[in-house]
């Protein structure tokens, strides 16, 4: 007789807490793409990934949840009224994985593992935002959040998790996101910056960032964040967890180095933009490898991934499309390093998971041939060509509806004040006096005010309200 269901307090508590790290990663998320933005647009950036939050946390529970794992259909979608919202799941059997032979699963409530998937459809679809900012109307992109998530993200997570084409039939591997997450953004990315067009003055003016410590801090939290998503989405507290908490610091790290190394040897100085963007680089590669790889070949997929990442972000001057933050060079590029890495180096004497539950194989590296490398290839060309493609269409039936870019005047002028009737930094005087802030806190003397200019001297001479970027 099988036991009585029971929840695992040790699986529960490290998936709860796994979560809250994930959802961090969003705003942490907001922070990286906002400092890296140009001032006048950096609170349309961070909106993007607020309201990703908002509303593919509610679609998620609606109807998301069930098409991503619900029972599978027909390898393309799970059963929609599985876990539909209007649905309760609070009694004791209600455990994920649980099966007749095993009433307990893995010993964690259902709606925990529903929280931990949410949190990663919230940032894959923010993850986009960063390849149109300055020049996307707010309506438009929740409308293109709204139809990416339910025809690419729901369906391209059931591909790979709940029993689809990639995992279950394919055999493709991706332990926490490198093809679901990271190549299904960076592919739409790319699709919806074609549509949206250059940015006005892009590739002549310098668009640089504006605030570079609010692109450390943003880093920061992404990578602190990441252990959530790489360790947690082992789903148990048990060994493999440990390695993939290990692999992603060690890929991190290494990737930061990595990216440091080429920006040195091409451009003769090392950046806190370059150390910042080589961490999220290495990220996103260990993503799809991190449970299923040695530390030793974590490390190599970092300096790999770091470097190659660093060079890719040049491309878009060579191919003409406008990824105004690089979702394309670090995301797309990234999770396709990471997953091919599977191909090379994944090894069941690290997870014997790779053949017991996924039906996968070894490495090139560890014995078993190309096979595992064609599988990983065919998954990646399978979400690139879906992805792209239903981004690019959805874009285009948005600029041709209610309009996806905004006009001229409003991109040149400043977004923010334009979308949101509101600016990030205000830089006039707190009072009518010329002394600020300084003033206020009783900092300097008082002086004498100055004689009016003539109207000459003020047409040659006129204020500039940017601050920078």
């Amino acid at each position: 007789m099988p036991e009585a269901p029971t929840i695992d307090g040790g699986n529960t508590v490290w998936l709860l807490v796994s979560t809250a790290l994930v959802l961090l990663m969003t705003p942490g998320l907001a922070l990286f793409y906002g400092g890296l933005n140009r001032s006048k647009g950096v609170l349309n950036m961070m909106m993007m990934s607020f309201s990703a939050i908002g509303l593919i946390s509610v679609l998620w529970w609606f109807y998301g949840f069930s098409v991503a794992f619900g029972s599978d259909v027909n390898g393309l979608w799970g059963d929609p009224g599985a876990y539909l919202g209007t649905k309760t799941f609070l009694a004791e059997t209600d455990l994920w994985g649980a099966t007749a032979e095993n009433p307990s699963g893995i010993g964690v409530p259902l709606y925990v593992f529903m929280a931990f998937q949410m949190v990663f459809a919230v940032i894959t679809v923010a993850l986009i935002s960063g390849a149109i900012s300055d020049r996307a109307k707010f309506a438009g992109w929740l409308l293109f959040a709204f139809g990416w998530a339910t025809l690419v993200y729901f369906p391209v997570a059931h591909w790979v998790w709940g029993g689809g084409i990639i995992g279950a039939k394919l055999h493709a591997l991706d332990f926490a996101g490198g093809t679901a997450v990271h190549i299904n953004a960076g592919a739409a990315a790319l699709g919806v910056a074609l549509v949206l067009g250059k940015r006005i003055g892009w590739p002549r003016e310098g668009m640089k960032p504006h605030n570079i410590p609010l692109v450390a801090l943003g880093a920061g939290l992404l990578w602190f964040g990441w252990f959530g998503f790489n360790a947690g989405s082992e789903l148990t507290v048990d060994s493999v967890a440990g390695l993939a908490f290990l692999n992603t610091q060690l890929a991190t790290a290494a990737a930061v180095l990595g990216w440091l190394l080429v920006e040195r040897i091409k451009d003769g100085r090392p950046t806190m933009v370059g150390a910042s963007s080589g961490a999220v680089a290495g990220l996103v590669a260990i993503t799809p490898a991190c449970g299923f790889i040695a530390p030793w070949a974590a490390v190599l997929l970092g300096l790999v991934a770091g470097a190659v990442c660093a060079l890719a972000i040049s491309l878009k001057y060579k191919l003409g499309y406008d990824d105004s933050l690089d979702v394309v060079g670090v995301h797309f590029v990234g999770g396709w390093i990471g997953s091919l890495w599977l191909g090379l180096f994944a090894t069941n004497s690290v997870n014997g998971a790779i053949s017991d539950v996924v039906g996968a194989s070894d490495g090139l590296f560890y014995g078993g041939g190309l096979t595992q490398l064609g599988r990983q290839a065919l998954a990646g060309l399978i979400v690139t060509v879906w992805s792209a493609g239903v981004a690019w269409l959805l874009a285009f039936a948005i600029e041709k509806t209610i309009g996806f870019r905004v006009s001229a005047e409003a991109e040149v002028d400043g977004i923010d004040v334009a979308e949101h009737a509101e600016s990030a930094y205000d830089l006039s005087p707190t009072t009518g006096s010329s002394g600020g802030a300084f003033a206020m806190a009783g900092i300097g003397g008082a002086k004498p005010t100055p004689e009016p200019a003539d109207e000459a001297d003020e047409s040659a001479a006129p204020v500039s309200e940017k601050v920078a970027g």
